[in-house]
């Protein structure tokens, strides 16, 4: 499939590009979603196409097209070549591409079992399975399951000589119960709020063991109807691994994006409060924070062997001992801000122009374990599971609310408390992050939906996180 993105590339560059690449990919997907041990829907999708970037000047053009004949692909090329040139009307700063290696490589994820090849009947029987055991479940209402996968296969040309192929695969999937009682409803999902996805096959649903939980999240969804509400006031809080993730994911991830921090993007998620000139000085957080991007990570979610730019996956440092050192950057972004480029621009799909993403944002794992943090608070709260998330466009100031909690008392954890929100500001919060469970409950936690650009791309992006402490925090706030 070279041949197709190289004519693309022969197009842009016939027509005045400086530098040119394009991406074939084609794409099949699949959602399953049971509701109540009935399915509401099984959605099949394949997509296939060429992309094509050209740069004229400083300004960058991009076109896109489904026909593969010779004279559509060309016309694509040339398309992205006029449309860098009408930007380029308007110049910004010169933007050279920070070099890097031209290679000629394969990748393909490591998976076991392709999820498009497992039988639909197995995957429909399990989630009617799960859902069925959580209705058994006095006062379970509404019963969901939902399983997705994604194969994608693209090949990378660039005018400077890269060709790239690589076999993507992505698998996961989830449940919730919803109680019902007289004045409320609450909920409680598995294994986090929009489900785990991961890089993998079909062994991802397996290992998860979707039907040994189902019940627990039931009894714990109707048990929340009765109990009391997360008190209001400055506590300590404890936070579980996924919640944590979310946490990394809005006040740390989309803060370090170089296009925000450089003012190029700040549709759907803002730009950032971090000024370059501070890189290598600006406190983050505690000593104990110590952050990475890492494609590399096997079973992440954000992981790949090259980006979209044909720069290598690699793991960047981004925030080491709580002092921030590094940013999530494209070829263009790195050397306008002087730095290594970091292999993070990505698209969604083949008619959409690549941009800076997350790839696996994730913070260390400690030396501690959420049965010592418990055992060493006095007075707090430990809460699971996201359930809502509110932050300013500088990505400061922010507010979470999580499905479930407990009360930690005299370093045993205590009744269970409902509706638990927390609040806080990002280098404050971050700062009284005191303790940090190990490598052994270190979850690559997957977010299958993270949005930014316009028009609107969703990109596929991991957080590693274990359960942390945190000094004292504003919870239970309301309104």
């Amino acid at each position: 499939m070279f041949e197709l993105a190289e004519k693309a590339v022969e197009g842009a560059l016939a027509a005045g590009a400086k530098y040119a690449d394009a991406r074939f990919v084609e794409g099949r997907g699949e959602a399953i979603e049971v509701l109540n041990g009935r399915v509401q829907s099984v959605d099949r999708n394949e997509s296939a196409g060429v992309g094509v970037r050209a740069l004229v000047g400083s300004s960058w053009g991009f076109f896109a097209t489904p026909d593969t004949s010779d004279a559509a692909l060309r016309h694509a090329g040339e398309r992205a070549a006029q449309i860098a040139r009408a930007s380029a009307v308007a110049p910004g700063d010169p933007m050279p591409l920070a070099d890097v290696p031209v290679v000629q490589a394969n990748y393909e994820t490591p998976h076991q079992e392709p999820s498009l090849d497992v039988s639909l009947s197995e995957k429909v029987d399990l989630l009617v399975g799960v859902t069925e055991t959580m209705q058994a479940v006095d006062q379970i209402r509404l019963a969901r399951g939902s399983l997705g996968a994604w194969d994608t296969r693209k090949w990378f040309v660039s005018s400077q000589g890269h060709r790239i192929s690589q076999h993507l695969v992505e698998t996961g999937g989830g449940f919730a119960a919803t109680a019902v009682g007289e004045a409320e409803t609450q909920r409680r999902s598995y294994p986090q709020s929009f489900g785990q996805y991961e890089t993998g096959g079909y062994e991802v649903i397996r290992r998860w063991d979707f039907a040994a939980n189902a019940g627990r999240i039931a009894e714990e969804a109707a048990a929340l109807l009765g109990a009391a509400d997360c008190p209001e006031g400055e506590e300590t809080l404890i936070l579980e691994g996924s919640q944590l993730a979310l946490q990394i994911h809005e006040s740390v991830g989309h803060a370090i994006e170089l296009d925000r921090i450089l003012g190029w993007e700040a549709a759907f998620a803002g730009t950032s409060h971090l000024e370059l000139p501070k890189l290598g000085t600006h406190k983050y957080g505690s000593p104990l924070m110590n952050i990475t991007a890492d494609a590399t990570l096997p079973g992440a979610l954000g992981s790949f062997g090259y980006d979209d730019e044909g720069t290598p996956a690699q793991r960047v440092a981004i925030v080491d001992e709580g002092i921030w050192v590094g940013v999530l950057s494209g070829r263009d972004s790195a050397s306008i801000a002087s730095l290594p480029p970091g292999g993070m621009v990505r698209a969604d799909g083949f008619n959409r122009l690549p941009m800076v993403r997350m790839t696996n944002v994730g913070l260390l794992p400690g030396d501690s374990s959420l049965d010592e943090m418990i055992a060493e608070t006095e007075d707090g709260i430990l809460m699971s599971t996201n359930r809502s998330w509110s932050i300013d466009d500088k990505r400061l100031n922010f507010q979470f609310g999580c499905e479930i909690g407990w009360e930690i008392k005299n370093g045993k954890r205590g009744k269970m408390i409902k509706n638990p929100t927390y609040t806080g500001i990002t280098p404050k919060f971050w700062a009284q992050l005191d303790m940090l469970a190990g490598e052994s409950e270190w979850v690559h936690w997957g977010t299958p939906n993270c949005g930014k650009g316009q028009p609107m791309q969703v990109a596929h992006t991991g957080h590693s996180a274990s359960p942390g402490r945190f000094g004292t925090v504003r919870v239970g706030v309301r309104g």
